[in-house]
């Protein structure tokens, strides 16, 4: 990019989606995000317990901003080159499949709680949704 001004906006996008990568997994249990309260457990000899849904942070206006993070760290980008472009729409696809998949996940595990969340919360944009009564 030659507009300095622009590639100063896209610079701090792409901090700004990492920032909010890093941010929203502190939000959510980092043993059981990267899997090591599974394998705890699974050595103790005790069956693996769901963890409670609670809205806390970032989730109250996003259900998933970790994973708009990494889109939006993906795409500001001030040299986009066409491996960068592949690998930016790659990802995006990916994440959007895998949204579906872990919604349908939360649904079946946290039943009408998770729904009314859905109902409430935007997926990744930030926009505000209906409160239901």
């Amino acid at each position: 990019m030659t507009n300095p001004a622009g590639s100063l906006v896209l610079t701090a996008l792409f901090w700004a989606g990492w920032l909010l990568v890093l941010l929203s997994t502190f939000v959510i249990n980092h043993f059981d995000l990267f899997g090591l309260r599974q394998v705890y457990l699974f050595q103790k000899g005790k069956e693996y317990t769901n963890l409670i849904f609670k809205k806390r942070f970032f989730y109250k206006f996003v259900r998933h901003p970790l994973l708009l993070g990494f889109i939006i760290a993906f795409w500001a980008t001030p040299k986009m080159t066409l491996g960068h472009l592949v690998f930016a729409f790659a990802t995006t696809a990916y994440i959007l499949i895998a949204i579906q998949l872990e919604e349908r996940d939360l649904t079946n595990i946290h039943g009408d709680s998770y729904r009314e969340y859905q109902r409430e919360v935007s997926m990744l944009i930030p926009l505000p949704k209906s409160k239901s009564s």
